[in-house]
């Protein structure tokens, strides 16, 4: 039987990472962006394109939720909630941050993944499915400038850690990924060298290993697992 995953936020960075590792292993994927036009080239260049049902959209917004997930179908193997807002650029100070900034983030970040579980919970349990919160060191760690972010991705940790609590039958796991060569990073630290960051694949690759082998806790780093060094 053909596994399915869902992937929010595909079109670049580590969700079309996932999403090309997946193809390659003949998984059915239903994939989200925000930009059409970009979504539509990642699935086109998938090994596997005819797997794919792309979804254009906002994961803060519940009708593009809802269909997500009736294109899941009634079992569901993976949700990886990847899709993620950085906030003001650039990252301001909590002194300055505006609170419906904030609130976008949180929306986002936080509160769209735990709808979007909600919605999918049926389909994840028929299969006894996995789900996985992309987070970062920022939810630990008390970096400057990077206050609102941080706090929308702690939320999501704990999140994630109350859900493996509360649907044992489940594997959920939160994953801080690491500092990636991706747009999200440039727009946080434009001066950073790419060559210092983890390229998406390899982190992509090193989260399936993880996947298919026995979860330990509901929160993981890439860095732990020797792809690089956290964000």
């Amino acid at each position: 039987m053909t596994s399915t995953a869902v992937i929010t936020g595909a079109s670049r960075g580590l969700g079309l990472a996932l999403a090309t590792e997946l193809s390659q292993r003949g998984w059915r994927l239903v994939v989200d962006a925000r930009d059409a036009g970009r979504l539509d080239s990642a699935v086109a260049g998938l090994p596997r394109p005819d797997l794919v049902s792309a979804v254009p959209g906002d994961v803060a917004d519940p009708a593009h939720r809802a269909a997500l997930a009736a294109l899941a179908g009634d079992s569901l193997d993976l949700l990886v909630n990847n899709a993620s807002a950085l906030g003001p650029t650039p990252l301001p100070r909590l002194a300055d941050l505006p609170p419906a900034a904030l609130e976008d983030v949180l929306q986002t970040n936080a509160v769209a993944p735990l709808a979007l579980v909600q919605a999918l919970l049926p389909a994840l349990e028929r299969a006894r499915g996995t789900v996985v919160s992309v987070s970062s060191d920022a939810a630990v760690e008390p970096y400057p400038g990077w206050g609102g972010y941080g706090a929308s991705k702690a939320a999501l940790d704990q999140l994630t850690a109350v859900l493996a609590v509360e649907h044992p039958a489940l594997r959920v796991v939160a994953v801080d990924p690491g500092d990636m060569a991706t747009d999200m990073h440039a727009a946080a630290d434009p001066d950073a060298d790419p060559a210092d960051l983890s390229a998406p694949g390899d982190v992509a690759r090193a989260l399936l290993r993880l996947l298919d082998g026995d979860l330990t806790g509901a929160r993981v780093r890439a860095a732990d697992l020797a792809v690089g060094a956290a964000r």
